[in-house]
């Protein structure tokens, strides 16, 4: 279950799918953005906040029937500290998914017994061929707060005099007044361009012609976009907070200071000016690439669910 379906295109919509098809060949899965008082033998949800209702009317109706639920960043890293009814739904669930290496690390450790790492994945492509005349970076992250694009906007302004280096923007205008700066951008400055949605696989292609990915948000869980560009061989740089690092690790060297747009623009012209540097930073991505494997991931969702095989078969219906 996934508060998010296909129109959203976000990354709660881009799990739920892959671990829909992933499951489907040992499991019947049915994907919903709410229970809908059917007899499952199991539910994953995700969202401790968002999914809270159903995980309360799952737990009534079926209090012996496990539930796993997958906690997003806006879950680890703001909501489980004030929020109630998702305190609630981490009390209800027999397993807690989180998405990163140090998503663990939010959790008392009473919870902590019950959860598990599962890294996602992405299908590894090759880099497209990309342009010398310019270095061209790429956010791509819906225009809301919690993914920071004020900072990247600020970046492109600090960078406005380097016409060599080239800010691209993927993401719809959820936020108003964000999508208002970034048109007024846009028309400002050449070389930021503000793309708006696009469709995944388009999005895709424009990771893998890209020098680097931008990922400067303030709260993640394990940002599917990121790790479809280490696994297109496009290297990161991304703000330093737990959701980055426990995807690219504590010893990365593409890190800035979370809302640093001065840092933000440092990096990229070091990048542009400094090729071994971008270089060192692909390399860095290659030695992770292989944890975000389709493969690994599916492995762990069946070990997920088969760990809770024998309350499966004493409540099948």
């Amino acid at each position: 279950m996934t508060p998010a379906l296909a129109d959203a295109n976000n990354g709660n919509w881009q799990t739920a799918r892959r671990w829909a098809r992933m499951l489907g060949h040992d499991y019947r899965v049915h994907l919903c953005s709410a229970w809908e008082q059917g007899d499952e033998a199991l539910m994953i949800a995700l969202h401790a906040r968002r999914s809270a209702a159903s995980v309360a009317a799952w737990h009534a109706a079926h209090p012996q029937r496990p539930l796993v639920l997958v906690l997003t960043g806006t879950d680890l890293y703001r909501d489980i500290d004030s929020d109630a009814a998702a305190q609630r739904s981490l009390a209800l669930a027999a397993r807690l998914v989180v998405l990163n290496e140090l998503g663990l690390e939010r959790l008392s450790q009473e919870l902590r017994s019950k959860a598990v790492v599962c890294l996602q994945s992405a299908p590894a492509r090759q880099p497209l061929p990309k342009t010398a005349r310019h270095l061209r970076a790429l956010m791509v992250g819906h225009l809301r707060e919690e993914k920071s694009p004020a900072t990247y906007f600020d970046a492109a302004l600090r960078l406005a005099r380097r016409t060599d280096i080239v800010l691209d923007h993927i993401g719809a205008g959820l936020d108003a007044a964000l999508a208002d700066r970034a048109r007024k951008l846009a028309a400002r400055l050449p070389s930021y361009r503000w793309l708006g949605a696009r469709p995944h696989a388009e999005t895709r292609r424009r990771i893998q012609a890209a020098h680097v990915l931008v990922h400067p948000s303030r709260m993640e869980g394990g940002a599917q976009v990121v790790i479809e560009a280490v696994v297109s061989a496009t290297p990161v740089i991304a703000s330093r907070i737990d959701g980055n690092v426990g995807l690219l690790g504590a010893d990365y060297r593409g890190y800035f200071d979370w809302g640093d747009a001065e840092g933000l623009a440092t990096l990229l012209e070091r990048l542009r000016d400094a090729p071994a540097m971008l270089a060192a930073l692909t390399a860095q991505c290659a030695l992770r690439a292989a944890l975000f494997s389709p493969e690994a991931e599916r492995r762990t969702l069946l070990d997920i669910v088969s760990g809770l095989r024998p309350a499966l078969h004493e409540t099948a219906p």
